[in-house]
């Protein structure tokens, strides 16, 4: 047996077992980061706030918060994984989203309800932690699996999370749905400390494997190009999200039916990257990562055409629901392409900027087709999107095609 193998003997054990830790605690977290969307206007209404307009904007600013501090603090976190494990970051992210999402249950002023979800994103990032994790344990010939997995739940605790934020503060109150909350989190916590197994660091221990890892260059024209992909396919995602209940208006006709397509339509996106997800990363550990990658961004690009042309509601959730299914199994091709061109020791940090990334095509997406849409109309947001895509998949096509 090599030296290299006995090193990896340990995390190679245990990497399933790691693989669903990861998976849970990702879902609960992401769960709790958007459990509020519902009821954060009536809670900012209770924190005091009467005004429409104050309303509109603490609310805003609240739901907003976390995500700026999680994108400036995820390269932070990703570069300490690095160098002092990366459980101990999950541990760190599951206990701070507990305390933090339990102190927002005792909010009484909405800029506490802001300073909060600041520390929420400063604190968490279990799901980007989790696909570090993920990315290094897994064998190279499983990562697209492992983390089209972990995608699936990350994707479902944002299915979920709106879905129990509308049935439980009806149920038993807004501050002990948070409470609740923080209570199931700090379950991902012990379930993170006990159950995940790393191999402990040993500084000044070098395995042939380490060197050969340290010795590896950063491909960085790859790793750039992925941080952007994975901002654009996130971007796509997003960009329909302010025009989506107008849109449908055009076509159904009453308040509550356009209310509940709505719904339905957004879910259909998920639920087909939930159900593509693993199936697309086995694919992509067949036939190339970056294969999957480009052909998946052309399909997106194919299917926004019609989504501008449709005739009837129902032919957009369809055509969501198998853009959903394109769009699964990218993101966990972009993580394995940023895996397999980096050394070993900064794998968490270029994730770490990976993650940001997806921040701001998070950010941005919905920006741009406000913007688009309150200026041209609202078919022009799916043209554009398509035109995007389209040239996210030539510029992989063009890059990937050179290694």
């Amino acid at each position: 047996m090599s030296p290299s193998s006995t090193v990896l003997a340990p995390d190679q054990q245990h990497w399933k077992r790691n693989l669903f830790v990861c998976v849970l605690g990702s879902f609960s977290t992401i769960v709790a980061m958007t459990l509020l969307l519902p009821f954060l206007p009536i809670y900012v209404q209770q924190l005091g706030v009467q005004e429409p307009a104050a309303i509109a904007r603490w609310s805003g600013a609240a739901y907003g918060a976390t995500f700026l501090s999680a994108a400036l603090t995820a390269p932070l976190w990703g570069k300490l994984a690095d160098r002092y494990g990366r459980k101990l970051m999950l541990i760190r992210a599951s206990l701070g989203m507990a305390i933090a999402m339990s102190l927002i249950g005792m909010a009484t002023a909405p800029w506490q309800l802001v300073a909060l979800r600041l520390l929420a994103g400063l604190l968490g990032g279990y799901a980007s932690g989790s696909t570090i994790l993920v990315a290094a344990q897994t064998p190279k010939e499983q990562t697209g699996w492992a983390l089209g997995m972990l995608s699936s739940g990350i994707m479902a605790g944002n299915v979920v999370g709106p879905l129990l934020g509308g049935v439980l503060p009806p149920l038993i109150g807004i501050r002990h749905t948070f409470w609740l909350t923080g209570a199931v989190i700090f379950l991902a916590f012990l379930a993170t400390t006990f159950l995940l197994k790393e191999v402990p660091r040993q500084a000044g221990k070098k395995t042939v494997q380490s060197n050969v890892e340290q010795d590896k260059p950063v491909n960085l024209p790859v790793v750039r190009l992925m941080w952007l992909s994975g901002m654009l396919l996130i971007f796509a995602n997003m960009s329909i999200e302010p025009i989506i209940t107008l849109y449908i208006g055009q076509f159904v006709k009453g308040e509550h039916a356009i209310t509940v397509t709505a719904g339905v339509v957004m879910a259909a996106a998920a639920l087909g990257s939930i159900l593509s997800a693993p199936r697309l990363g086995r694919l992509a550990d067949r036939v190339g990562h970056g294969r999957v990658l480009v052909y998946g961004l052309a399909a997106c690009a194919v299917l926004l055409i019609p989504q501008a042309f449709i005739t009837e509601a129902w032919q957009l959730v369809v055509l969501r629901f198998f853009m959903g299914m394109a769009l699964g199994g990218l993101m966990p091709c972009v993580t394995a392409l940023i895996r397999h061109n980096v050394p070993q020791g900064q794998v968490g940090k270029m994730l770490g900027y990976s993650t940001s990334a997806q921040y701001v095509g998070q950010v941005s997406g919905p920006l741009f087709g406000g913007f688009v849409g309150g200026a041209f109309g609202m078919q022009p947001v799916f043209l554009a999107t398509c035109v995007i895509m389209a040239l996210c998949a030539l510029m992989n096509a063009r890059v990937l095609n050179k290694r």
